[in-house]
């Protein structure tokens, strides 16, 4: 069979499937996805693009298919995306129904992969506006893929501080033993044959937003007619006596976690905060290093983010791989010898043994290079957007970590939200009002964190939560639990309970609210019960 032959099976009798299901069949030896809504058929592949979850175990509400894992939203007439974090779209083949028979027509090639690359636009040198996008990132990624896809034809330069391609940065702590290459999210090859000029090592230094022109660390200089800053943000930095010695870690880029596994190996590890990043790393380095410490000012992990309650599931579950926690504390020196650290001298009077410490504190905008320019920042240094990814300023954009913008989960109060799939979604409103669109921001925003084989999900906003209600089991690591805020749902998280949160997000879309008492009436074994708010 030539890899462009087509086939056309039947898959099923038309009665098997009933409206709003998903079944997975096989058609020519390969896992395809039918789907019936509405009573019409649609055939789609059968994994997500993303990172190959099961998509018939998705949440399926209209035409919007909903990922299971991750939240990625797809149409099912066409396989469009409507939601990241996936960055391509999911292949979709023809249904035809005969005497009762239902039947899938595809082609091999289609067939073995899921994913399919939205077409593209291409570069027309007649075409002299040029858009400029600082940062390497997810935010900057989307914004240029989907100018082209959307029919730009000017020139796109994505200027970037770092030396990769833009990669998935949620790896860098979940999976510290890949190269960096593994990491890509597009190859070069990618962005070049999307005429996307990728300018990496090349730091932003100024901005004279009046003659739109940037200038760059090197001494060069670019003039744009429309800007996107999509810089990014750091990890905070530590303040105490013994800070400048060898072998003190944070995690930024792909070179950082081979370098932190590399010292960590048989040795001991000092992790300063029980953030998302400290506790990946611990649970990943668990079966590696000599021992673990984590030492954290609150009682318990993610507290801030996920709450005491999934933070002790948490902590116990790296606590039974031997991590030992030192909460409500914090480190108040390092000491060394021959100009590398060897320990960690904590508030509460206890001294770790300390080979390498990884820092997980916080984080900061990447925004000092327009100190002193007219954009409006908050007090934090972070840019002010608002929902269609405006600055204060025309022609200049900003997405990603290095903004505060609108939440419509929080009534519109403003909020920085570093996850991967919040900037993806700000890059791709960002393009769309680029090409003056008019395009509002609307995305639930949808993160997951992943320690010993297990990840624990979160959709919504739950800043200012006063209540939580809990199904499941916490001690048996089964749960979905709801984020409480004036009566209503704003966020949930769960573990071990897929599909609950994408469908939670999806309701959050389709901006309906779940009420408190729904919540607790809520069964985590009954689906439709949630899937009616």
């Amino acid at each position: 069979m030539d890899c462009d032959d087509t086939v056309t099976e039947e898959v099923c009798r038309e009665d098997d499937v009933g409206d709003g299901q998903l079944l997975e069949v096989m058609v020519a030896g390969y896992p395809v996805l039918l789907v019936r809504n509405r009573m019409e058929f649609s055939a789609l592949g059968s994994k997500c693009p993303h990172y190959g979850a099961p998509m018939s175990k998705g949440v399926l509400r209209g035409e919007r298919l909903r990922c299971p894992w991750h939240g990625a939203c797809f149409n099912i007439r066409t396989g469009d995306i409507e939601e990241y974090p996936t960055l391509d779209c999911i292949s979709c083949f023809k249904v035809t129904v005969e005497d009762g028979k239902v039947f899938i027509t595809a082609k091999k090639k289609d067939l073995e992969s899921s994913l399919r690359v939205k077409d593209t636009s291409r570069r027309c040198l007649l075409n002299r506006n040029t858009v400029l996008l600082l940062g390497g990132g997810v935010a900057a990624l989307v914004c240029a893929e989907t100018l082209r896809q959307e029919g730009f034809t000017g020139r796109i330069i994505m200027a970037t501080n770092e030396k990769h391609v833009p990669y998935d940065k949620s790896k860098l702590s979940k999976e510290m033993n890949l190269k960096p290459e593994d990491m890509y999210l597009r190859k070069p090859e990618f962005l070049k044959a999307l005429d996307i000029e990728f300018w990496p090592e090349k730091e932003a230094m100024s901005v004279d937003f009046q003659k739109q022109r940037v200038r760059f660390m090197d001494g060069s200089s670019q003039k744009y007619q429309q800007l996107l800053i999509a810089t990014g943000s750091h990890s905070g930095f530590l303040k105490v006596p013994g800070a400048d010695l060898q072998n003190i870690c944070t995690l930024q880029i792909p070179e950082d976690s081979s370098k932190i596994l590399k010292l960590a190996t048989g040795k001991n590890v000092v992790i300063v905060g029980a953030s998302f990043i400290g506790m990946e790393v611990a649970a990943f380095l668990s079966d590696k290093a000599g021992t673990i410490s984590v030492v954290e000012r609150e009682e318990f992990p993610f507290q801030h983010a996920l709450g005491p309650q999934v933070g002790s599931v948490a902590m116990k579950m790296l606590q039974n791989k031997g991590v030992k926690f030192h909460m409500k504390t914090e480190l108040c020196e390092l000491k060394g010898k021959d100009g590398k650290v060897t320990e960690a001298v904590l508030a509460n009077g206890k001294n770790l043994p300390a080979d390498v410490v990884v820092v997980g504190i916080g984080s900061t905008p990447n925004s000092a290079f327009l100190k002193g320019t007219s954009i409006a920042r908050d007090d934090q240094g972070a840019i002010l957007v608002n929902l269609h990814m405006q600055t204060n300023i025309p022609n200049v954009f900003a997405a990603g970590d290095v903004v505060t913008f609108p939440v419509a989960l929080l009534d519109g109060d403003r909020s920085s939200i570093h996850h991967q799939q919040v900037a993806e979604a700000h890059g791709h409103c960002a393009a769309l009002n680029m090409l003056q669109r008019g395009k509002e921001l609307h995305t639930v925003p949808y993160f997951w964190t992943t320690m010993l084989g297990k990840s624990i999900r979160y959709a919504g906003c739950g800043k200012g939560y006063t209540d939580t209600v809990v199904k499941g089991s916490l001690e048996q690591q089964k749960f979905l639990i709801f984020y409480i805020r004036d009566g209503h749902v704003t966020a949930a998280a769960s573990l071990n309970c897929d599909p609950m949160v994408s469908l939670i997000a999806e309701v959050l879309y389709l901006g309906k609210q779940i009420s408190k008492e729904e919540a607790e009436a809520c069964d985590i074994g009954n689906i439709p019960l949630l899937a009616q708010s």
